[in-house]
């Protein structure tokens, strides 16, 4: 399928592209613009965006994992050393929210919270919600299985991701539905050409959030429990133990990060299944065949595309010269599509035995949740595929105009 000039225009010799992040046309298949862009020009200089992106497989990778480029740049360098604008005033709260997020944070900070936290998410830990998740798939399925018919982002998608990291954390279940009203405005901070009304939306968020988040701290304070927070706050590292700011910050990554992504992922790969040849009784058939069939749909239909990097010393890669304080940002869906790695990239092929996904990342910030992420979509797509024998789309799957998100508005389907 050809790609509209309007839509996209490269420029080999100085590696400029024009592309609209905007238009319906790239961001409900991204995919194939990053096919051209491998094929004539896979770093280059975003226009509209005025920042150079990496789309091949070793440059994201090892990008992920330079220690001369990070997350943050303001604690080597002041906004006036970089010309930077000052901060929104209307973003205080959100700006508040993130000022100690895993996502932006750089050691020796992001090392000293990573480890109170990381050993609640390390593989063993998380394996044993195995039952849980399970439990909770089947009830869902249970609630319209006799109707033929559902919107499975609503009714499914949404709620297993936000129920098990509030499990997790500490929070209690029925909060999950405001959990991801505050979720859904406050990411809108992160998408390409956000409005100043999403800006005072999330801003809004942000402080119902934290406020929240600060109340839940105080009664834990008073009252442990075995829970992540618990664990939070009672937990020293070398002396230390992580302050409000810390915690509120850390909590509210958490659970956004801990579900926002798992509901795209979810939706993105039942669609992508149902789009194949591919039997699901086939690809669900046993453990091996499951965890196939997940990875490759993480290759395929990334649910976060772009990371940014600011560089924190003059470097120069792929003949790109940058000084301290300039951004690189990586495409981690692209490079899951370079054809250099992966043959026939743009074709779901769960039996490939090619390169590892870039989707969770690489390096000290490799996504924290992977291990949560992962047992929820081996478990709930399997049990999915299996109560619901014959599902089929119900109509062309709608997505969301919350690009460098990629998921649907809306999933229906019918059996």
């Amino acid at each position: 399928m050809s790609i509209s000039p309007s839509l996209l225009s490269i420029d080999p010799a100085t590696r400029h592209v024009s592309l609209d992040g905007r238009d319906p046309a790239f961001y409900s298949d991204p995919n194939r613009v990053y096919a051209a862009l491998h094929a004539q020009c896979p770093t280059f200089y975003w226009q509209q965006q005025r920042k150079w992106f990496f789309t091949g497989y070793d440059h994201v990778n090892a990008l992920l994992r330079d220690r001369s480029f990070g997350r943050q740049i303001l604690h080597i360098a002041t906004r006036e050393d970089l010309g930077m604008p000052a901060p929104l005033p209307h973003t205080r709260h959100f700006d508040a929210a993130e000022a100690y997020s895993l996502l932006e944070l750089e050691p020796p900070d992001h090392t000293r919270l990573r480890t109170l936290v990381n050993r609640a998410f390390v593989s063993r830990h998380v394996e044993r919600m195995k039952p849980e998740i399970a439990a909770l798939s089947h009830t869902l399925i249970d609630r319209f299985e006799k109707d033929g018919e559902v919107e499975l982002l609503s009714a499914f998608a949404d709620v297993i991701p936000v129920t098990m990291i509030a499990r997790m954390i500490g929070i209690p279940e029925e909060m999950g539905p405001q959990l991801l009203k505050w979720s859904h405005a406050y990411v809108r901070m992160y998408m390409f050409g956000r409005t100043e009304a999403d800006e005072y939306a999330a801003d809004q968020a942000a402080k119902e959030f934290a406020d929240y988040v600060r109340s839940m701290i105080a009664k834990r304070r008073a009252d442990p429990q075995d829970d992540l927070l618990s664990h939070m706050i009672h937990t020293e590292h070398k002396g230390q133990y992580l302050t409000d700011d810390e915690l509120i910050s850390t909590t509210i990554v958490l659970l956004n990060a801990g579900h926002e992504a798992t509901v795209h992922q979810i939706g993105n790969s039942v669609k992508v299944i149902l789009d194949s040849d591919y039997d699901p009784a086939k690809l669900f058939a046993d453990e091996q065949s499951t965890e196939r069939t997940v990875e490759e749909s993480l290759r395929i239909c990334a649910p976060v595309h772009i990371f940014q990097r600011y560089a924190l010393e003059d470097v120069e890669l792929d003949g790109i010269s940058f000084k301290r304080g300039d951004t690189a940002s990586l495409i981690l869906a692209a490079a899951n599509l370079d054809p250099q790695k992966f043959s026939d990239p743009l074709t779901f092929k769960p039996d490939r035995k090619e390169a590892p996904n870039l989707s969770f990342g690489a390096g000290i910030h490799f996504c924290i949740g992977a291990p949560l992420a992962r047992l929820e979509l081996n478990i709930a797509l399997p049990i999915l595929f299996e109560r619901l024998p014959g599902l089929k789309l119900a109509g062309t799957p709608t997505v969301k105009d919350v690009y460098h998100f990629h998921g649907l508005d809306r999933l229906d389907l019918r059996w």
